[in-house]
């Protein structure tokens, strides 16, 4: 048992670090294929008035004069060293860039993430509990409409409304400069949590509606109707214990999602966070940057998939007995 466990881990962590490899070979060569100069990031307007002499030497003082392959293994080799390399825009090392940012990014992240799925969970049992009747029907028809509603445009009317017309709330920024207390940065969170909450939430909702209407049609919730069982205790006790691992599942694969949707809404509110970080590393074409960040996202990505695929493969019971009656299967015909 405990070598089918090692195995079984161990295959998962090979798949994650040939992922993470081959993620970092694309973004290494598709970068530095992309029309830009890496100069202009680097030294700015100077870059325009260098002659090509110059504009020789400074890359290979940057070494961009390698073939792309020799600049990967160099970059490689580095990496594992845990020197990722100097921000060309910012003249500092990419680790200090990232860490004066990434803290902004899970603040908005994790507030946002906690309270979509505590909405999305309560939206989905009120609407299970009141399946095809008029309250279930009026939320399936507003969440389908806003969670079409692109998260760019919703940020955009939301701050004209809140922040340009009515002044309430400030339209860009996780703080006001100078300080503000716990007050302003929640202030500053207000907008663009509510927008990725907007924008994600009916989603989750369905599926969790979905997976609990799923167990009310169960036979055992037809049993425990004939013992007498209210509605309510049937549907908290047990088909809301069923579902966890389905929703701890979907908890897992779904930080990629709002991750993604988290850097839209950083670039739109122009707030100091990874996502704004990314977006300026791809334009100014700062390689060192935008290799520590795509590789950053990449590993969140595939882990959180990867935890997703385990969740429902060892928490699920049934999962679980199919595992069993297949390993029983194999011993019997060994």
């Amino acid at each position: 048992m405990r070598k089918n466990r090692a195995a079984y881990y161990g295959k998962k962590l090979l798949i994650f670090l040939i992922s993470i490899f081959v993620l970092s070979i694309a973004v290494f060569y598709i970068s530095r294929i992309a029309p830009g100069d890496p100069l202009v990031s680097y030294y700015g307007e100077r870059a325009e008035k260098m002659t090509p002499e110059e504009k020789d030497l400074a890359r290979e003082k940057l070494g961009l004069n390698d073939a792309i392959y020799v600049q990967y293994i160099k970059w490689l080799k580095e990496a594992f060293k845990g020197n990722f390399g100097i921000s060309f825009k910012y003249k500092q090392d990419v680790l200090s860039v990232i860490s004066g940012r990434i803290t902004n990014t899970l603040i908005l992240g994790g507030i946002g993430f906690i309270l979509l799925f505590a909405l999305a969970l309560l939206l989905g049992i009120f609407c299970a509990w009141h399946e095809d009747r008029l309250p279930d029907r009026i939320v399936c028809q507003i969440g389908t409409a806003t969670s079409c509603i692109p998260e760019f445009w919703l940020a955009l009317v939301l701050i004209l409304v809140f922040a340009m017309m009515l002044r309430i709330l400030p339209s860009s920024g996780a703080y006001t400069i100078g300080g503000g207390g716990i007050a302003d940065r929640i202030e500053h969170l207000i907008l663009p949590v509510t927008v990725l909450i907007i924008n994600h939430l009916w989603y989750y909702a369905y599926m969790i509606r979905n997976r609990l209407l799923e167990e009310v049609r169960e036979n055992y919730v037809l049993l425990a109707k004939t013992k007498g069982l209210s509605k309510g205790k049937i549907l908290f006790t047990h088909c809301l214990r069923n579902i966890l691992p389905s929703f701890l599942s979907l908890m897992a694969i779904s930080v990629p999602h709002i991750m993604g949707g988290t850097y839209v809404i950083e670039t739109v509110f122009s707030y100091p966070g990874i996502g704004t970080l990314a977006y300026e590393s791809a334009r100014y074409h700062d390689y060192n940057l935008l290799m520590v960040l795509c590789i950053f996202t990449g590993i969140v990505v595939i882990f959180f998939n990867i935890l997703a695929q385990i969740i429902n493969e060892r928490i699920d019971p049934r999962m679980k007995a199919e595992e069993a009656l297949e390993s029983g299967g194999d011993t019997v015909s060994g």
